[in-house]
């Protein structure tokens, strides 16, 4: 039914190994082939391209949904329908900054700084960046005159003798600090979202058959770093185990039966785990049993 593409790249693992979590295998016949499948009645067909790419086609309709980043959304201009945010790596755990960035010292401290210095100069300011688009209609629409150059790479090491500052990602501004650049605007805070194409998200069956996925996708990053506690325990040491029982929402707690006290059951963090086991034990928990998860559907 739905038509569906992935990233290559950096993305690509950890994209392969969310669908594969959220029992969506992927298979193809090399990790070079760009078709590939999903033995699922959802999905027809799935290729794996740049997320660079991604939102034009997706918005061309050469596909029905994709996953790519919001900054490039952003960047290609693309209508597109965001379905949801899939926070599922390493590198996208956190949303990255699309970010202006100059020398630490530059006298410059905003964009409107980087606009009068631009008039005062009597020329354009030079910017490097990977995302040309973005940038001028960022700068444009704040008044500053720019020469805009595409970058392949390395871009903050163009400041000075190629350009006078740069248009770049960051996650903690390290790389840029290191560089001896200052971030003085974030044009844009990214996400990884799962998009779609506006007239196949107003289709009813493959609206529904979107959503289904994304249920499935989110499912099994809720469940990451996560675990199903249970225990046993005698009645008067209930209120000490609950106590200090974290949960996802309330403890279940079922009376056993013949009344020989309580089964209690809940999901913790499974950072917490090791402090946690010994804490239920010394409050009077027994038969406690660490299960792994899954996916968690609210």
């Amino acid at each position: 039914m739905l038509s569906l593409v992935l990233p290559k790249g950096s993305l690509e693992r950890a994209t392969l190994d969310l669908f594969a979590a959220a029992d969506l295998s992927v298979t193809r016949s090399s990790e070079v082939d760009y078709r590939a499948s999903i033995d699922d009645p959802r999905v027809a067909d799935v290729r794996i391209l740049r997320p660079q790419e991604i939102p034009l086609y997706v918005a061309e309709g050469l596909f029905d949904v994709g996953i790519t980043g919001r900054d490039w959304v952003e960047e290609r201009g693309s209508d597109v329908t965001s379905l949801g945010v899939l926070p599922y790596s390493k590198a996208t755990a956190n949303p990255i900054r699309v970010v202006l960035a100059v020398p630490f010292d530059s006298p410059v401290s905003s964009v409107s700084d980087l606009a009068q210095s631009a008039g005062e100069a009597g020329g354009a300011i030079r910017v490097a960046t990977e995302y040309p688009e973005l940038t001028r209609r960022y700068l444009d629409s704040h008044g500053v005159k720019a020469d805009v150059s595409l970058s392949y790479g390395a871009t903050e090491a163009k400041v000075p003798d190629i350009a006078d500052c740069v248009v770049e990602i960051t996650e903690t501004g390290r790389a840029l600090r290191a560089a001896g650049l200052k971030i003085v605007e974030t044009l844009l805070v990214s996400h990884t979202e799962l998009i779609a194409n506006p007239a196949a998200a107003e289709d009813p069956g493959k609206r529904h058959a979107m959503e289904q996925l994304l249920t499935l996708l989110q499912g099994a990053l809720e469940a990451r770093g996560k675990v199903l506690v249970k225990l046993n325990v005698a009645a008067e040491q209930l209120p000490g185990v609950i106590d200090v029982l974290p949960s996802l929402r309330s403890p279940t707690v079922s009376e056993l039966f013949g009344g020989g006290g309580f089964a209690v059951e809940t999901v913790v963090p499974k950072s917490e785990i090791n402090v946690l086991i010994p804490a239920l034990k010394d409050r009077g928990a027994m038969d406690i049993i660490e299960l792994a998860l899954s996916k968690i559907v609210h």
